[in-house]
This record gives C-alpha cells, structure tokens and sequence, in this order.
C-alpha cells in the first residue's frame, strides 16, 4: 500500500494521561487538600464544591495546574466563609509548585507507540493546558523529537482539529487522535470527520468524561497504547 492512498496518513495523541501520567498528581493534591479543610466541611462536599469552582472557571484560567490551584483556594474561602488560614493557601500555593516541578512518569508502551507509527506516518501531539507546563512536561518526556508537530491549545474541539489536521496533514477525513478523554480527544474528533480511539485510564477527570460514540463508525477502542500501531495498520 502507498502513502498516497492510505486512509491513514496522520495520527495524533493525547499527552496528559495517555502518554504520561497526570491525573495521579491531582489526585493526591486533592487528598491534601481535603485533609488541611477536614476540620471545616467533609471530604465529599468538599469535593463537590471543588469541580464547581473547577468548572466554573475554566472560561477564566483555562486547563492546568494553575487553574486547579486557584479553584482550590478558591474552594477553601467558600468553605470556610473567608476565615481560611493564611497557612492553609500557602499549604494549597506550596501543593501547586509541586506538582509543577513534579518528573514525568511515561505510561507505557508510550515511546514504542510514537516510534512505530512514526515510521510510516506523520505523528503529531495535541494537548490542551498552561502553555509552560505542557512544554516543560513534553521535553522531559523525551518524546518531543518524535513529533512532526507540536500544539498546545486552549479546548479541544471540532472546529480546533479541523483546523490542525488541515494545517499539519491531509485533513481531519485521514487523521485519527487517540486519547483518554472521550469529551475532548475522541468525540470532537470524529464530529470534525476524523477517527477517535478511546485509550483508558484508570483515573480520569470528571469533566473529562463522556459517553463512548459507539455508533460511530470511526470510533474505535483499544485498552493500551501498545495495541495502537497494529490498530492504525488496520485500518490502512
């Protein structure tokens, strides 16, 4: 088969929690975060309270670990109606800077992934979040010399991988983005006319959630990174 006529000719991947970890780290920062507030509001309402400043500020900070941290201080004023201590925000400022300077920790399979499909097709890499921190997390993946491209954009939507497969491919009709978000790197893919391969992990933000398309006919499944190279030869 020649390059001409694939069907295939540009493959995307996700970089948080499908390349390296991620969700972990918030995890943990929450867990820390629910333990310096035990004493005002129980864990779980707690929690609730978070995704809704989360949410609600996504239009303001955008995705990302700076964004995160403002929600929790944010969270933790509410809570407390203004009376949080001033050791508890810088606890919450002091969390952030450490998951800011946190090691990247590949999944796996992830560099065998990229260098096989790499071999025969334009590999790219498309993540959303603060622009310093997804450019400190790629070079210390190790991974950036593998990719024919590089963007880091704001959300992740049709009309984005529209224009990114017809600007760094053949258009999104031969482009398939594989991830770990259903909402933001399957879905808007298939609908901007490309593939979407849905790759699980076993922490996955809430807001990142979404209903698999399984009537789609470009929607496809896999459980790990290492099944991905056989599935893009198979569908040529």
């Amino acid at each position: 088969m020649t390059h001409s006529i694939r069907n295939l000719t540009t493959i995307a991947f996700d970089a948080d929690d499908t390349l390296w970890q991620n969700e972990r780290f918030f995890r943990l920062t929450q867990e820390r975060f629910a333990d310096l507030l035990k004493d005002h509001v129980p864990g779980d309402h707690l929690m609730e309270r978070l995704i809704a400043a989360e949410k609600r500020n996504l239009g303001h900070y955008g995705f990302g670990i700076k964004g995160f941290v403002l929600s929790m201080i944010e969270t933790a004023i509410e809570v407390t109606e203004a009376r949080v201590p001033a050791g508890v925000i810088a606890e919450l400022i002091a969390a952030g800077q450490d998951m800011l300077q946190h090691p990247i920790e590949l999944l796996p399979h992830a560099r065998e992934a990229v260098e096989q499909i790499a071999a025969s097709h334009r590999v790219l890499l498309i993540t959303k979040g603060d622009l310093l921190d997804q450019e400190r997390k790629l070079a210390q993946s190790g991974l950036g010399d593998l990719f024919d491209g590089v963007e880091i954009v704001s959300h992740k939507t049709a009309s984005v991988y529209t224009e990114i497969f017809a600007r760094q491919g053949d258009g999104a009709g031969r482009a398939l983005m594989a991830g770990n978000s259903l909402r933001s790197d399957v879905r808007p893919a298939i609908e901007a006319g490309g593939w979407g391969v849905y790759i699980p992990h076993d922490l996955t933000w809430e807001l990142e959630q979404a209903h698999p398309p399984e009537a789609e006919d470009r929607y496809r499944a896999i459980e790990t990174l290492g099944q991905l190279a056989e599935l893009v030869e198979e569908i040529g």
